[in-house]
């Protein structure tokens, strides 16, 4: 199912073509995302009015507590909609923190305590196209497009948004 929040038919093309990506194609291009656009979304995600930085750093700290391997499978999960514990905590935030929670998930990776994305590794060719559409994005088109894509991710939570 895909889930929108926006009308705007460029950000539902990238977020089809993002969400028609393998699930580690979609890590990998969030991951790139941040590491060349975080100066200018780092801002965005904790200075939200709506945000909850300490419901989405505990959760962030649940990850990080997990063996590289188990965290790498929370962030499948996640995207795969898999019905977990964690799953259903992201399930129940608000959107602009879950978008603060991959971004501290982008920071773990790159201090390591969160699974590393491999020095080498290069974004797959698939993914590369995409990726310079977002870079060209408007700032507020690049937001909505990232908080468009995070949102319907985890499992039905049980209670209202944080």
């Amino acid at each position: 199912m895909t889930s929108t929040q926006t009308n705007d038919p460029t950000i539902r093309e990238h977020l089809q073509a993002w969400q028609n990506l393998s699930v580690d194609q979609q890590l990998a291009l969030f991951w790139f995302i941040y590491k060349e656009m975080g100066g200018s979304i780092t801002p965005a995600a904790p200075g939200a009015s709506t945000v909850s930085p300490e419901i989405a750093e505990g959760l962030f700290n649940q990850v990080k507590e997990l063996s590289h391997e188990q965290q790498l499978q929370v962030q499948r999960d996640l995207i795969n909609k898999v019905d977990t514990e964690i799953s259903r905590e992201y399930g129940s935030l608000g959107d602009t923190t879950k978008l603060l929670f991959w971004y501290r998930l982008s920071q773990g990776m790159d201090d390591g305590t969160i699974i590393p994305v491999p020095s080498d590794y290069e974004l797959p060719s698939e993914s590369k196209p995409l990726f310079g559409k977002i870079q060209l994005l408007e700032f507020e088109q690049q937001i909505t497009l990232f908080r468009d894509y995070v949102s319907p991710l985890g499992a039905e939570a049980a209670g209202t948004g944080i």
